[in-house]
């Protein structure tokens, strides 16, 4: 795509040229000759220094190859003399000047050439610097914003509110980073663009306010991963198919989802707008499960992750009469009274035993007395 026009010229011809073309395209610059005669001279030259990159003389082409500028990106056409620059680069851009002798009569043009780069999409981001926290949000409360292009030149970036010009700013040369704040409230309804345009070509993106206006990364806490104690087993009751019923927490957040995932699948999700003191999240394992399981809090802006080690996490909790369930404490105390019993039992057999044995000895000893008895 190019676009050329013609303003009033003092090099011996009528008009000079001026000609935009987006990098990759290519462009002609015409010599408005018909046909060229034997004797004609044709030169194309370039830059301030009027360095000759193509020739026509006595019907003959001559390309200076040797200039690496134009190398292989130099066409002329052999009947009008005419120019073509094909596969344009940023380098391409400056003035080209035509000299040509036909009849005797030395004649001028010259062409003003831009190459422009490709515009890139422009990026909206929230200007951390600038961010407040959950806590101070207010409907009143402003959200700064900034509209960010990278490595462009001879560009304007705008921000439009609908129609309406809010704010614009210029660059000619290279620049590496090219940004424009907007300052907006976080209940604000209406339509905002950036724009980054040329000449000749524009990108658009369009602001969505309640994506953009969150909480900064900085903001969002690593989730803490708990065992929910009020469904933990004993130790007793742990098998390789029992379950651990664990906790992801996160505090003071808004505008976040609380997610559990297995390696890379989605598990389960957990959405909060408004200020909420505590989000969890719970999960269900085997205490032999070798899987990867990691718990993220994320907004637009950034994200934190915990992962979860099963065999540090799944532990008897720490009160672990609280963890007992109502049948493994009935038969804790069962098994107890059992205990009691036996070693009752055992202890009266022990006494009755010692006794025979001692009246048993007692008789031995004394026979006479026995019989007088």
């Amino acid at each position: 795509m190019f676009i050329s026009y013609c303003v009033s010229g003092v090099f011996g011809v009528k008009t000079d040229e001026v000609t935009s073309v987006m990098e990759g395209d290519s462009f002609t610059l015409h010599t408005h000759l018909t046909e060229i005669q034997r004797r004609d001279l044709i030169v194309w030259m370039f830059g301030p220094e009027e360095t000759r990159i193509a020739e026509i003389y006595k019907q003959s082409i001559n390309m200076f190859v040797s200039n690496e500028r134009f190398k292989d990106s130099l066409k002329i056409n052999n009947q009008t003399g005419s120019l073509t620059i094909t596969n344009t680069r940023i380098t391409d851009s400056g003035l080209y000047k035509l000299q040509i002798q036909h009849f005797e009569v030395l004649s001028f043009r010259r062409f003003s050439v831009t190459v422009y780069a490709r515009l890139p999409v422009p990026v909206i981001s929230r200007n951390s610097s600038q961010c407040s926290s959950s806590s101070e949000r207010s409907s009143a409360s402003k959200c700064v914003l900034l509209c960010l292009v990278m490595n462009v030149s001879h560009v304007s970036l705008s921000w439009y509110k609908g129609n309406s010009l809010l704010s614009s700013i210029n660059v000619s040369d290279l620049n590496i980073r090219l940004s424009l704040p907007l300052e907006v409230e976080y209940q604000d309804t209406n339509t905002y663009r950036c724009v980054i345009n040329n000449t000749i070509t524009n990108q658009t993106q369009y602001l969505n306010i309640t994506d953009v206006c969150q909480p900064c990364s900085a903001r969002l806490s690593v989730p803490v991963i708990s065992r929910d104690c009020s469904n933990c087993s004993s130790s007793s009751e742990r098998s390789s198919v029992s379950k651990c019923v664990l906790l992801c927490s996160v505090m003071n957040v808004t505008h976040v989802s609380l997610s559990w995932y297995k390696g890379n699948s989605l598990l389960s999700n957990i959405s909060v707008s408004d200020l909420n003191i505590r989000l969890s999240l719970p999960l269900e394992v085997e205490y032999h499960d070798t899987n990867t399981y990691r718990c993220v809090v994320s907004n637009p802006v950034s994200n934190q992750t915990q992962h979860l080690n099963i065999t540090h996490v799944c532990q008897p909790c720490s009160d672990k009469i609280q963890c007992f369930s109502f049948t493994g404490a009935v038969i804790q105390l069962i098994l107890s009274a059992l205990v009691g019993v036996a070693t009752i039992a055992v202890l009266v057999d022990d006494v009755r035993s010692r006794r025979a044995g001692q009246k048993q000895r007692h008789q031995t000893s004394h026979p006479e007395s026995e019989q007088c008895a």
